[in-house]
C-alpha cells in the first residue's frame, strides 16, 4: 500500500513541489507513488522527466489504498482544472476523509471539485491576483499564507513552501 499519490501534469509540472514535498514525505516514512492523465512520460517545466506510477482514473478505482491525494502545480496543471477525472479523484479523495492537498496553482482543482467552499486556502498568485479570484468564487477564503492547512485539507503557494507542505500532509498523516 502507498501512503501518499502525487498527480502531476503529463507537461510542465513543477518539478520543486514534487520533489521537495516527496522528499519531506519521505523523510517522515511515508511511500509515495506518482499519478498522471497518463502512464506515459511527464515532463517538467525544468525538462525533467518523471514516469507516472498510475493513471488518476486507476487511482481513483483504488483510491481505498491511499491516505494522500497531493496535486502538484506548474503551469501544466491547468489541465487539470476542469478534468472530470481530476475533479472526480479531489472530491472522492475529500470525502473518503483522506488527506487531500494542493501546490501552487493546483487549489483552483480543489476549489472546482466543490471542496474549499468554506474552508480557508492559499494559492499562488500573479499580478492581476486571478488564481486568488478562482478559488474564491468558489467559496474559499484566501489567506495568502505560504502554507494553508484547514481540517483534511492543506494548500501552499509555490515552490518555497513545499518542504513546509510536506512536514504539514506528514502530521495530518501522523
Amino acid at each position: 500500500m502507498t501512503d501518499v499519490i502525487f498527480v502531476i501534469a503529463q507537461n510542465n509540472f513543477q518539478p520543486v513541489e514534487l520533489m521537495d514535498t516527496k522528499e519531506a514525505l519521505q523523510k517522515k516514512g511515508f511511500s509515495c507513488d506518482i499519478a498522471s492523465k497518463t502512464t506515459m512520460k511527464a515532463k517538467a517545466t525544468d525538462g525533467m522527466s518523471v514516469m507516472p506510477d498510475i493513471s488518476i482514473k486507476d487511482v481513483i478505482g483504488s483510491i481505498d489504498l491511499y491516505k494522500a491525494v497531493v496535486f502538484i502545480g506548474g503551469g501544466g496543471s491547468e489541465q487539470y482544472f476542469d478534468d472530470e477525472e481530476a475533479l472526480s479523484l479531489a472530491k472522492i479523495s475529500y470525502e473518503k476523509g483522506k488527506v487531500t492537498a494542493a501546490i501552487c496553482i493546483a487549489p483552483v482543482i480543489l476549489g472546482n471539485a466543490g471542496i474549499l467552499e468554506g474552508k480557508k486556502a492559499t494559492i499562488w498568485d500573479n499580478e492581476k491576483g486571478e488564481f486568488a479570484k478562482k478559488i474564491e468564487a468558489k467559496g474559499s477564503e484566501h489567506t495568502g499564507n505560504d502554507v494553508e492547512v484547514d481540517g483534511k485539507i492543506v494548500t501552499a503557494n509555490g515552490p518555497g513552501a513545499a518542504t513546509d507542505f510536506g512536514n504539514k500532509i506528514a502530521e495530518l498523516l501522523e
